[in-house]
């Protein structure tokens, strides 16, 4: 696996928490609540070592925001206010991107208990969320090469995790993700091609909208169009790559998993005929080329995982992009956290133990 792109964390502000509602405990689980409320009134001040581990091989995501939840959310109402804990603790993580093995320790917190009890639903769920999408995204990219890997999956989920969501991918080597929203915590922009929908506006007519589409934004990006709108993605790609020429920079193919693409509609042979195969992506290809549109990219999408990405791969199939959507966001990562450690000495439950890490690295 490729090592993490940088060692900086990122800065609290980046991720816009609600920072009251989480110091309130608003999104915690109540009894997480109710523990810190009753440390505080009885003035119990346990000195705690919490330890977070998952059970997976696995890429860590959300460690950074897991840190900016206790930076800003850490410490407890007083008379005059909110009294900050952050001060009083003393964390040690991995860092975004870092490989992690099961129940290897990713983080651990240490200081009075009643400071941070009630952030550890919010922590859990940034680490979760996000290594789930950093360990999907950085499986197809392997399974992928050297070819793009373009996050799709913003339809498939609500749109308020596309921030963090968009941010794991990056660091999980996706080439492009298709929302503002999802770039914005590195300054970047979303990416697309000519949808749909846009084709249907122009009466069904792909070239029309591409046309329109290459004149209002071919030197801002690069112009790539669906192809399968009437379900001829050879003749579609064809007619658009004579009209826009240099303008444009790919082709998608996404014919869907109940269609037989025309092209195709007279082969035979050991392959399964519907969607975006095989033999649909080589068609298309040695037209394009035979047409003198070799420079025209190949970007194929529609139900692709990391095995069948393996699968393309280890059969020469001639794309140059993958476009992944849902299943990036299918499986679980789950995290646990623990207090191991109570004054310096183990108090756990049954069946844990303290797992010291020498790769955690203070986190100031």
């Amino acid at each position: 696996m490729a090592a993490p792109a940088t060692r900086k964390r990122l800065d609290p502000s980046v991720f816009r928490l609600p920072v009251d509602r989480i110091r309130e405990g608003y999104y915690s689980d109540a009894y997480f609540n109710f523990s810190r409320d009753l440390l505080i009134f009885e003035e119990r001040h346990a000195h705690v070592t919490m330890q977070v581990f998952q059970k997976h091989d696995s890429v860590l995501g959300g460690i950074d925001e897991a840190v900016a939840v206790l930076k800003q959310c850490a410490g407890r109402f007083g008379p005059d206010g909110w009294e900050p804990g952050w001060e009083e603790l003393s964390v040690h993580a991995l860092h975004e991107g870092d490989e992690i093995s099961p129940y290897e320790t990713v983080m651990t917190i240490e200081g009075d208990y009643s400071l941070f009890a009630h952030l550890e639903t919010v922590y859990l769920g940034c680490l979760a969320r996000r290594t789930l999408v950093m360990r999907n995204v950085r499986e197809v990219v392997e399974a992928a090469g050297e070819k793009q890997i373009l996050f799709f999956p913003a339809r498939h989920d609500h749109w308020l995790v596309q921030t963090g969501d968009g941010w794991a991918a990056h660091v999980a080597g996706a080439i492009g993700v298709s929302t503002d929203a999802q770039a914005s915590w590195w300054g970047g922009r979303g990416v697309g091609t000519v949808p749909h929908g846009l084709i249907a506006a122009y009466g069904g007519d792909t070239v029309a909208a591409a046309r329109a589409f290459a004149k209002r934004f071919a030197g801002e990006m690069n112009v790539t169009v669906l192809v399968d709108f009437d379900n001829d993605s050879v003749r579609t790609a064809l007619e658009v790559a004579d009209a826009l020429g240099d303008d444009l920079w790919g082709i998608r193919l996404d014919t869907a998993e109940t269609l037989v693409d025309r092209p195709l509609w007279h082969e035979m042979g050991d392959f399964r005929p519907t969607g975006v195969n095989e033999l649909l992506v080589r068609r298309v290809r040695e037209a394009l080329n035979a047409a003198g549109h070799e420079r025209v990219k190949i970007v194929a999408s529609g139900g692709f995982d990391a095995a069948r990405i393996r699968k393309f791969e280890a059969e020469g199939v001639p794309v140059d992009a993958y476009g992944v959507g849902s299943s990036l966001l299918r499986g679980q990562n789950d995290y646990t956290a623990d207090v191991v450690l109570v004054d310096g000495r183990e108090c756990t439950k049954v069946g844990r133990r303290y797992r010291p890490n020498p790769r955690l690295e203070p986190v100031g």
